[in-house]
């Protein structure tokens, strides 16, 4: 277990910061409708990315700030070539103590041992539909089966527990909501539910299309019964039970953004992000760094600090983690969606990364 460091990333509300989100690339292989555009997408020249020595050097400076997760995102996370040697260079640096993955799936059967080999700890692949026609309907490509043998192969090489992260809209994925269930219950699959949150690239997002974490338990609890909210102690205990290397800070502590909740006769649980209604600004822990060496203190922010012309300007480790604390001191208290003065970001959720 890493010592505290010296200095930590703590913004003017007593938040410290210790999980990163790392956006590896823009390119995605599917068309998500609340995340990016139908077509004619312009992804980032391959210049403009962060290498693999720029993304360790800045891992390197956050952890001897206090960053212990890592999370890799995207885009989508496979497209980038050679993914699982910068796996490999993360799990080395000494701190880190947990590294994960979101992923759409599509590639995952041809990856997932290679992956798993290299240091990858936790898996998540984001899937909003059980039904192959919603699914392509939200995703405006097919695929469908791809991410079906995906998870089997992560599954195959050891991947526990696999966790399904499903984008709750109203109008277009409610009939969704019991198949995931029967999912969680009849697998090790742990169902996650998010909020629809205003983060496409056309604009067009509509609070009342907004499946509620409220209306997702009612419909689920009206299935299968009373769903039972974990505390954070057991939920520390079956996390760390299932990992081969210890946690410093544990993903299902009070700083996630899932609350979890178990059937009541034992079979399976689900948890639900409910962004949206239920922010959880107050304890979050986490910041991001986008593809192109923009590090950003919140999913919404409207403000970015540029990474990567210090790391190309030759500049020295204490300049890069001076503008890692500036960074994380200027958050704001939340996200203000529910704010009438809300300004959804310029960036779309693929360019910011998951």
């Amino acid at each position: 277990m890493a010592s505290k460091p010296a200095q930590q990333l703590m913004d003017s509300f007593g938040r410290v910061h210790t999980s990163l989100r790392i956006s590896v690339t823009d390119r995605c292989n599917i068309r998500c409708f609340y995340c990016m555009p139908a077509e004619d997408v312009q992804f980032l020249p391959r210049a403009d990315l962060l290498t693999f020595e720029e993304i360790v050097r800045t891992v390197r400076i956050g952890v001897s700030l206090g960053i212990r997760k890592l999370r890799l995102t995207g885009g989508e996370p496979l497209v980038r070539r050679d993914l699982p040697r910068l796996i490999q260079q993360l799990t080395a640096i000494d701190g880190v103590d947990d590294i994960g993955l979101t992923t759409n799936g599509l590639l995952l059967a041809d990856q997932a041992a290679e992956l798993r080999a290299a240091g990858l700890q936790r898996l998540n692949i984001s899937l909003d539909a059980l039904d192959p026609q919603v699914f392509r309907k939200v995703t405006r490509r097919d695929g469908f089966e791809q991410v079906q043998q995906g998870i089997s192969a992560a599954r195959d090489v050891g991947f526990r527990p696999i966790k399904i992260n499903a984008v709750a809209i109203r109008g277009l994925t409610e009939d969704q909501l019991i198949p995931f269930g029967k999912l969680a219950r009849e697998t090790d699959t742990v169902v996650r539910f998010i909020e629809y949150m205003p983060l496409d690239a056309d604009s067009a997002w509509e609070r009342d299309r907004v499946l509620t974490a409220r209306e997702i338990l009612t419909r689920l609890e009206a299935e299968f019964g009373p769903l039972i909210a974990e505390s954070s102690a057991e939920r520390d205990k079956k996390q760390n039970a299932s990992r081969q290397l210890p946690l410093l800070h544990s993903e299902s502590g009070g700083q996630a953004p899932a609350r979890r909740y178990r059937f009541a006769d034992g079979r399976g649980q689900i948890g639900i992000i409910a962004s949206v209604t239920e922010p959880f600004c107050s304890s979050c822990d986490r910041f991001r760094l986008t593809a192109d060496g923009k590090l950003r203190n919140c999913l919404f922010s409207l403000e970015e600090t540029d990474l990567r012309g210090l790391l190309r300007e030759s500049a020295d480790d204490s300049a890069i983690a001076a503008a890692m604390q500036s960074c994380i001191a200027a958050k704001l208290a939340g996200h203000g969606i529910n704010s009438p003065d809300f300004q959804q970001p310029d960036r779309p959720m693929y360019s910011i990364g998951g």
